[in-house]
């Protein structure tokens, strides 16, 4: 039996481990966390994903310990309707909709399905070197030897530098705020993703539980005064917005710069496979960042029904994937500067307000159909 190894318990890698788990696979995930924690905040599992986890058996139990949602909407800053995306016929079409979720309470729910004994924390990969197998050098002073490798590493992962040689990490030019706060949202919003667009700077917020709002702040770093508090940024803004960022505490807020990854020409390399982020992350502006990693994982596990052979499986994995996920990077890369216009925003709102319903369809569906 191979002996494979996962680096990263990301989403990415827990959905991995999961679909092995299905395929009697023996695996061990490696994480550099001491512990699977909270990061992130809260996540959107879009209809792509949820039909994953609708195949591992897990698809009630997220949609329990998350919040349904029916509808995405942008708006401007007066929280007047821009575009609305509702998918009711592809809900039924592909028995699943958009669960919003606690990151830490997916991660956990993904964990405890594949067992602990397959996932060793604190192991931060130091380096990886090619002999006859991958030996795996860990910064905790230990060592593994491994037939096959999955680099779920994320966007800065070491197996694609260190093996592949490869990849640009490019900066979108925009400081991202993400926040978690118990706050009684008007009922209008308690199935629906709001996303209100401002000049420069735009901000979205949706229910994650019962009474927790998952939110985040985009600002263009040009735009962004140092100066001043995070609401203060917002104060053109529907009063919501501030009331949302100030009643949440200092601690339950997390600030990262927006980025992805310039499209790198190979996923893989001899019994090794980069999945998720380290392949091919995408910054955050549709939604698709986890879902196109658990995709990647559920294509591999289709190709291993018909394959025990993984470098043939790598090769067709990257074939059948590439385009999806050249399209997702590049588009949203193309939404995250339109939706930060500085100027013209009026002119523009009008424009996305003249897009047919079935033209929003249509593009929700490229998205959430699976590629097999």
């Amino acid at each position: 039996m191979n002996t494979i190894s996962i680096i990263g318990a990301g989403i990415g890698g827990l959905a991995l481990g999961n679909i092995l788990k299905q395929h009697s696979y023996d695996f061990t995930i490696f994480e550099a966390a001491p512990e699977i924690k909270p990061v992130g905040a809260g996540i959107m599992m879009a209809v792509n994903a949820m039909q994953v986890f609708d195949r591992l058996g897990l698809k009630e139990k997220i949609e329990n310990a998350g919040n349904k949602i029916h509808g995405i909407s942008i708006t401007d800053e007066s929280l007047k309707p821009i575009t609305k995306t509702s998918i009711p016929a592809l809900e039924k079409k592909y028995n699943s909709c958009n669960v919003a979720i606690y990151r830490a309470e997916l991660q956990k729910i993904l964990a405890d399905n594949i067992g602990n004994e397959h996932i060793k924390l604190n192991h931060s990969l130091n380096k990886i070197e090619k002999n006859r197998n991958y030996s795996l050098y860990f910064e905790n002073g230990t060592q593994a030897e491994s037939e096959i490798v999955f680099g779920a590493d994320g966007i800065k992962s070491r197996i694609r530098n260190q093996i592949l040689n490869t990849g640009t990490i490019r900066n979108a030019g925009q400081k991202c705020w993400r926040g978690l706060v118990t706050f009684d949202l008007p009922e209008q919003f308690d199935q629906e993703a709001i996303e209100l667009w401002g000049k420069g700077k735009r901000f979205g917020f949706v229910k994650i539980s019962e009474k927790k709002v998952y939110w985040y702040a985009l600002i263009s770093e040009k735009k962004h005064k140092h100066y001043l508090g995070l609401s203060e940024n917002f104060k053109e803004f529907h009063p919501l917005v501030s009331n949302i960022i100030e009643a949440t505490s200092e601690e339950c807020i997390i600030l990262n710069d927006i980025t992805d990854l310039s499209p790198i020409p190979s996923w893989y390399s001899e019994n090794l496979c980069l999945i998720g982020d380290a392949a091919h992350a995408t910054t955050p502006n549709m939604g698709q960042g986890a879902c196109q990693a658990i995709e990647d994982a559920y294509i591999i596990g289709r190709l291993l029904e018909d394959s025990k052979d993984f470098n043939a499986v790598f090769e067709k994995f990257q074939k059948i994937r590439r385009k999806k996920v050249d399209y997702i990077v590049n588009t949203s890369w193309r939404i995250g500067k339109i939706s930060q216009w500085e100027k013209g925003n009026t002119l523009r709102n009008l424009f996305m307000r003249l897009i047919p319903d079935f033209t929003n369809q249509k593009l929700a569906e490229k998205i959430i159909r699976l590629e097999m």
